[in-house]
């Protein structure tokens, strides 16, 4: 007798029941060398070039402040977001000083993937936002700034996300060739989709401008009666237009690097998953972010514990006292030996800058997992579906020419035969 046990549950399968557990795989792709490389790459050109513009333009003033630490040395604005020894972040005695630190952040414990990021990348955008009436020198530095990170992250943040791409859809790894490919034909692309809703904003802005000249004059207040509801709708547009793009702009490079799209179909998907699905957007960035917290404080102990390791080792022979010097620089080591000191810390600086890049690389990995569940909230699309190049190195073939023999019978034309009719194998009637 057959025993039906139809009510008994063999397996669950959680990746259904909680999509957003694929968040958990985002370290492990964050970590692999290619993408801290790149995200190191990225944030130390980015901080460097933003440095030259705090220099050339100033950092005296609320709209450009926040370039100071960039402006005095970028290299030691980034590494020194990890400390020469781990568990610094555990035990505040072994804290030294918090000077210095990750620009946007006073403290180390206060570093993590997701916001600070986020933050850092938008610092252009937002410290436009915060000041009226910029003066023109402040207002060309946040705009060099805004294009320079646009374009630093167009080409390495665009490599990373095409890489976590086709690895959480897809489950193959994409080398430095086609990741590095796809990111220099999709740079117009990735550049163009943050850039069209500012130019957006920029052509509302016009006629409220316009309107702001014409309220110079007192008498002309009274058109407000008129003329600011208008205004306001204007204000209404761009509000929205910000607001997608301020929250929403990593969906872009996600979106081009898991489609192969242009910068007008990331934009469209950008808004509709932000808008349709705001809640469930916050919610996996939360989790992201947790995630990432508790990575960020195993890669920058990990990296500290190299470092200092190294330190402890050379200790045993230098002494503890000639290694301080080497760490802080002290002016008793003398000429060569403050160059020679000035190498090691360069060397253990490159330490932790890589470290500093899982910031970024796991910054752009998580757009993309989270990317994939707005896809499939909103479209219902599978998250296994990604754009994959066709490998150039395939040759295709299509079908083969048909020719006839000599008996008037069709015979696959091979294009290695002999062409002397001699050597040509033909029907022939049986000899009698």
């Amino acid at each position: 007798m057959i025993e039906h046990d139809s009510n008994t549950v063999r397996a669950v399968a959680w990746s259904e029941v909680f999509p957003w557990l694929s968040l958990v795989r985002v370290f492990r792709l964050a970590i692999s060398l290619r993408a801290l490389l790149l995200g190191a790459a990225g944030i130390l050109i980015m901080a460097t070039v933003w440095g030259i513009i705090g220099n050339i333009c100033g950092t005296d003033s609320p709209a450009t402040g926040w370039l100071q630490p960039f402006a005095t040395c970028s290299w030691k604005a980034l590494t020194e977001a990890v400390p020469d020894q781990p568990n610094e972040t555990l035990f505040p005695s072994y804290h030294e000083s918090n000077q210095g630190r990750l620009a946007i952040s006073a403290r180390r414990e206060t570093i993590e993937p997701m916001r600070t990021s986020w933050a850092l990348l938008s610092a252009p955008a937002w410290a436009a936002l915060s000041q009226n009436n910029l003066p023109a020198r402040d207002a060309a530095a946040l705009l060099l700034c805004g294009l320079v990170g646009v374009a630093v992250w167009a080409f390495f943040g665009a490599a990373i996300c095409r890489m976590a791409a086709v690895q959480l859809a897809a489950d193959e790894q994409v080398g430095w060739g086609p990741a590095l490919r796809f990111a220099c034909q999709k740079w117009p692309s990735y550049c163009a989709a943050p850039l069209l809703p500012v130019g957006g904003v920029l052509l509302a802005t016009i006629p409220v401008l316009v309107l702001g000249f014409i309220m110079r004059a007192n008498f002309a207040l009274l058109l407000g009666i008129f003329l600011w509801p208008l205004a306001l709708v204007a204000g209404l547009f761009m509000a929205l237009l910000l607001l997608g793009v301020l929250f929403g702009w990593p969906l872009m490079w996600a979106t081009i690097s898991a489609e192969g799209t242009d910068s007008f179909d990331a934009l469209s998907r950008t808004y509709a998953y932000l808008f349709q699905r705001p809640l469930r957007y916050l919610f996996y960035v939360v989790v992201a972010g947790f995630l990432g917290w508790l990575g960020w404080l195993l890669v920058q102990n990990f990296a500290a514990g190299v470092v200092w390791m190294a330190y402890w080792a050379a200790g045993w022979g230098s002494g503890g006292e000639q290694i301080n010097l080497i760490r802080t620089g002290g002016e008793a080591l003398g000429g060569a030996g403050s160059f020679g000191a000035g190498a090691i810390r360069f060397w253990a600086g490159c330490v932790k800058l890589l470290a500093v890049g899982y910031l970024f690389s796991y910054f752009w990995t998580a757009a993309v997992a989270i990317y994939f569940l707005l896809r499939r909230d909103v479209d219902a699309t599978e998250m296994d579906e990604v754009f994959l190049d066709a490998d150039q190195s395939e040759q295709t073939f299509g079908l083969p020419k048909v020719a006839t023999d000599q008996a008037g019978a069709p015979v696959v034309e091979d294009d290695h035969a002999p062409t002397k009719p001699s050597e040509v194998d033909v029907l022939s009637e049986p000899e009698a």
